[in-house]
């Protein structure tokens, strides 16, 4: 089966290789059969692995989006003498602090500005200005800039503390380090269709396993998204509590196999490759990114967008979406940019494409970013 291919530069779901494709077209198969529940073993065991967690973390999988696993976590884990310090420097940080305050949760949200690097600073004085605070939560790589915050120096916070750390590391596992026996976090959160390069439908919690025991005695808020109910499940019965989409896991287990051929160390430098590459190309054509480079993720850039009238991100996007490129819109509201992220079943080769695409739009639209008088 051969579908046509798109060039995904938004952040997830990316662009995927056949095989994962293909894996969605499989027999019916009854989720109360062996052959799920031992699919769905081989697939947590894998997901432990990309973390480097087998000695003290399981995967517990949740059927929905990213943000599902991150209001399983919230929900499930803050318990009512708890309190959470969410840090938010980005929509995904808000989004966090949006679900403690629905839930009713004691917690604390030390708001940056969402083009602002945490301050290890001021995080050490929030943990420490905060009575009784037991958890933090920490967005490891913020998609609504492209900038990777401080995880290890937070870890060693949390850890110095005594606090839970809950990793937000949607847009971040499988596509740079991340290492829980260097880096201990108690839970780490994403979904199979960023870096691990699967389809969307799937979100996990890479969960410390002692962590995850004393969630037993925390109320529950929810029903669906119980994590210990569904971890339970999961362990005892190798089912999902509710039912699961099955072919987006057959296509997680390819894609997590494809993950290992590949090797860490090799798509980490893929995506990086892709990053520099595409950076340059934009940067040589006058484009400015958002974020320096010591604090940039390499797997999404945020631009500013030109002030050149003849400049138009919807124009620029139905060009790029005609040839088969898809590029994201920006989400600050104070300063307009767009995104163009770099994971996915992309190369260096794909790069090139993009670029040589937009200096046709610059040419057609007579955008001259480099010339006086019209620069950024």
């Amino acid at each position: 089966m051969t579908v046509p291919r798109k060039i995904l530069l938004n952040p997830g779901p990316c662009t995927t290789t056949e095989r994962v494709k293909a894996a969605l077209v499989m027999s019916d198969l009854c989720p109360r059969e062996k052959e799920f529940g031992a699919l769905l073993a081989r697939v947590r065991r894998d997901l432990v692995r990309v973390a480097h967690a087998e000695a003290t973390h399981t995967a517990v999988l949740i059927g929905g989006s990213g943000t599902a696993a991150v209001e399983a976590v919230l929900a499930s884990c803050v318990g009512p003498a708890d309190r959470v310090l969410i840090v938010d420097n980005g929509a995904y940080g808000r989004r966090a602090a949006q679900i403690a305050q629905v839930h009713g949760l004691a917690h604390r949200t030390l708001a940056l500005g969402w083009a602002e690097y945490p301050a290890l600073e001021r995080i050490a004085a929030a943990l420490a200005e905060t009575p009784g605070c037991t958890h933090c939560f920490l967005v490891h790589h913020e998609t609504t800039t492209g900038m990777l915050n401080p995880l290890a120096e937070v870890a060693a916070l949390c850890r110095a503390r005594g606090i839970s750390l809950i990793v937000d590391a949607m847009s971040s596992l499988g596509g740079v380090p991340l290492d829980v026996r260097a880096t201990p976090a108690d839970y780490v959160i994403s979904s199979a269709n960023k870096c691990l390069q699967g389809m969307p439908g799937l979100a996990f919690v890479i969960a410390d396993r002692t962590a995850l025991a004393r969630t037993a005695a925390v109320p529950r808020r929810c029903v669906y998204l119980d994590l210990h109910g569904q971890a339970r499940a999961q362990d005892e019965e190798e089912q999902f509590w509710f039912t699961p989409p099955v072919q987006v896991l057959n296509a997680l287990a390819v894609a997590l196999e494809e993950y290992f051929a590949e090797g860490e160390r090799a798509r980490f430098a893929r995506y990086a490759a892709c990053h520099g590459r595409l950076v340059a190309g934009l940067e040589a054509l006058g484009f400015v990114p958002l974020v320096p480079p010591p604090w940039r993720s390499g797997l999404l850039t945020a631009l500013h967008e030109p002030t050149d009238p003849a400049w138009s991100f919807d124009a620029l996007h139905d060009w790029l979406y005609a040839r088969g490129v898809t590029i994201y819109p920006g989400k600050i509201a104070a300063t307009r940019t767009f995104r163009v992220a770099t994971i996915g079943d992309l190369q260096p080769a794909d790069i090139d494409t993009v670029l040589e695409h937009v200096r046709e739009f610059c040419a057609v639209r007579g955008l001259l970013l480099r010339t006086p008088g019209k620069n950024l």
